[in-house]
C-alpha cells in the first residue's frame, strides 16, 4: 500500500479486491469488484457511465468518460453503449484504457488523511473474500439500487460488497469517498469563510479550509457514520424488489413484512 498512490498491476490482483480506475483528467474514478479470471463486477448507469446528476456536472463528467463502444468486446461481449446496472466485464473493458488501482481498507487515520483525494481508501475493515464475491455475484443476478452519482454510485456498490454496509437515511450523501470529495472541497471553503474575521492571512485561510475538508472526510467515512447499517445481500435485494426496506433493531436493514 503506497502513501501517495494505490496503483497496482494486474498480476497482483486477487478475487475480492476492490479496484478502480481514474477517467480522463482524474475527474472521477470508476469502481468495481475483481472476481478472478480477469473479470470485474461493477455498477454503471450505462449510456452516461457514472454520470447522472441532472445538473451541469453531467457535462463535465461526460466529457471525461470513455467513448462508448458500439461493438461487443470479443473477450467478454461487453458493450458500453447498452450496458447499465450491475454488470460483469473483462478487466480491460472495466479499465477502458485507464490505469489500475486497488482501493485500501482498514487504513489508519494518519494514512487516511494523508490521501488528499477521497475515494481511494477507508478506515473500515473488509469482510472475507468469499463473502465479497458472493455479494457481487448476487447483486449481478438480482440488481442493486437506482444509480445516483452522490447517493448510490459505483464506489458505493463496491464498498457494500466489501463491507456489507449501506447508508440507511434517505436524502443524504452516499458513503462514497469521491462524492464526499466533490462536495467537501466547496463546503470547506464555505465553512472556513467565518474564520476570515479572525484570520485575514491567505495562508491561514487555506490551512483552515484544508482542516475543515479533512474533518468532513473523516466524519463521512463509513466507519464513523451513525447512519450506516449492515444488511445481508439477500435481504437487501428482497427489500429492493418489493420496495419495502426498513431499519430494525440492532442497526440492521431488513425487508418489511405486511
Amino acid at each position: 500500500m503506497g502513501l501517495l498512490s494505490n496503483r497496482t498491476g494486474k498480476e497482483s490482483l486477487k478475487p475480492g479486491d476492490h479496484i478502480y480506475s481514474w477517467r480522463t483528467a482524474y475527474i472521477y474514478a470508476h469502481h468495481g469488484i475483481y472476481v478472478g479470471d480477469e473479470k470485474v463486477i461493477h455498477f454503471t448507469r450505462g449510456l452516461g457511465q457514472e454520470v447522472g446528476t441532472g445538473t451541469v456536472l453531467d457535462v463535465v463528467l461526460a466529457s471525461s468518460a470513455p467513448k462508448r463502444n458500439l461493438t461487443p468486446c470479443p473477450k467478454c461481449a461487453y458493450r458500453s453503449s447498452d450496458s447499465c446496472g450491475v454488470i460483469s466485464s473483462c478487466l480491460d473493458c472495466f479499465l477502458a484504457g485507464g490505469v489500475l488501482y486497488r482501493f485500501e481498507y482498514g487504513v489508519n487515520p494518519a494514512l487516511f488523511l494523508a490521501k488528499a483525494r477521497g475515494g481511494t481508501c477507508t478506515l473500515a475493515n473488509s469482510d472475507p473474500d468469499e463473502m465479497i464475491i458472493h455479494r457481487a455475484n448476487h447483486l449481478l443476478n438480482n440488481g442493486f439500487r437506482c444509480y445516483s452519482l452522490f447517493k448510490s454510485n459505483c464506489e458505493d456498490f463496491a464498498t457494500y460488497c466489501k463491507t456489507g454496509l449501506l447508508v440507511a437515511e434517505r436524502g443524504v450523501v452516499g458513503q462514497s469517498g469521491q462524492a464526499i470529495s466533490v462536495i467537501g472541497g466547496p463546503l470547506a471553503a464555505v465553512l472556513s469563510t467565518p474564520f476570515r474575521l479572525i484570520t485575514t492571512n491567505v495562508y491561514g485561510m487555506a490551512v483552515t479550509a484544508v482542516g475543515v475538508y479533512c474533518a468532513s472526510r473523516y466524519a463521512a467515512d463509513i466507519s464513523n457514520r451513525i447512519d450506516v447499517v449492515r444488511i445481508p445481500v439477500e435481504e437487501l435485494t428482497a427489500g429492493l424488489a418489493s420496495g419495502r426496506v426498513q431499519v430494525v433493531e440492532g442497526n440492521q436493514l431488513a425487508a418489511a413484512s405486511h
